[in-house]
């Protein structure tokens, strides 16, 4: 993949951020949503690349825009995969809460794991202790290597468990082994980089949540040095045959990362809408400017770049800030 790429795709990012931003608190998240995948959808038609969409709003009868199979790019410059979520965190936008980003993963054609929408038991890790977690382990046995890899005393582990009633049990476990527990509501693609980022002090993510999020994370953590493993946790038999559709034919196997993301090379970006782990919110700063706040890095290189950007809105195109009417 082209370099320049990185860059480009930023802007998208930042766009879809800019719409969301407009919808943060008025408690309507469709509207959020789609004011986020218009802009999104539109900015991607100027980047040079021949873009497919992998994982996105969902099959071409349930998304007018971003659907997976979607071609996006001006059809000039590389081929490659592409995984978007125009808000992660719809809900948090409508209600004003932290820890909403707008994100997207590219990689070269084929790399990208074509993941069903359905639930993925996920496990993710630094680069410290990369390669020496199993997502079989006890979490209690999980919490001692990760302490060890990133010398720290057990009581000192930071591990991020999304809050649902599933996760109970794993919240209890961790408590009683003597680490602390850190939860969110929503956004685990935040929560899983976050053990790669220095600065977060978090050290652990697991927990079940949606599969195609889990493959965003992926090439995040691949860009950071970072580790993840996920097994699809189908419901049904009709997600079972999903999964076999989508090219899985063992729904049950752990999934590496190379698995979640193959080759040597992936970009992944994400913007601010609310503040949140890593990135700071969308802050409208009068005068129609708005400042946004984001990641950009590539695992070829594992260059990680934080742009903050100064926005005129009288010199954006009216997409940015167009309703889902």
């Amino acid at each position: 993949m082209d370099r320049e790429l990185a860059l480009e795709v930023t802007r998208v990012t930042e766009g879809a951020a800019l719409a969301a931003a407009k919808w943060l608190g008025r408690g309507d998240k469709n509207q959020a949503d789609g004011a986020a995948t218009n802009a999104m959808r539109e900015i991607f038609d100027s980047v040079n690349m021949k873009g497919r969409v992998v994982i996105g709003e969902g099959e071409m009868d349930e998304a007018p825009m971003l659907y997976i199979g979607e071609e996006l790019g001006t059809g000039n410059g590389p081929e490659v995969d592409i995984a978007v979520d125009p808000i992660e965190g719809t809900t948090i936008v409508a209600k004003g809460y932290t820890n909403a980003i707008t994100v997207l993963a590219i990689a070269d054609r084929g790399n990208l794991l074509h993941a069903p929408d359905m639930y993925m038991e996920k496990l993710a890790v630094g680069p410290n202790a990369a390669g020496k977690v199993s997502i079989d382990d006890p979490v209690e046995k999980t919490i001692e290597i990760v302490a060890k890899a990133n010398n720290k005393a057990i009581e000192d582990v930071t591990v991020m468990v999304l809050e649902r009633e599933r996760h109970q049990d794993t919240i209890d476990r961790i408590r009683e082994k003597g680490a602390r527990v850190k939860l969110f509501s929503d956004n685990d693609i935040s929560a899983a980089i976050a053990t790669s980022l220095p600065g977060t002090g978090v050290d652990l993510f697991l927990g079940t949540g949606g599969a195609p999020e889990g493959v965003v994370a992926a090439a995040g953590l691949k860009c950071l040095g970072g580790d993840m493993q996920g097994r699809l946790v189908p419901q049904n038999d009709g997600e079972i045959a999903r999964c076999k559709e989508m090219g899985i034919e063992d729904p049950h196997r752990i999934l590496m990362l190379n698995d979640l993301v193959a080759g040597d090379d992936a970009i992944f970006s994400a913007t601010g809408v609310t503040s949140g782990t890593f990135l700071n919110e969308a802050k409208f700063l009068g005068g129609g400017l708005v400042e946004t706040d984001s990641i950009v890095m590539r695992a070829k290189t594992k260059t990680v770049r934080y742009i903050k950007t100064v926005h005129n809105l009288e010199h954006k195109p009216n997409y940015y800030l167009k309703s889902n009417d």
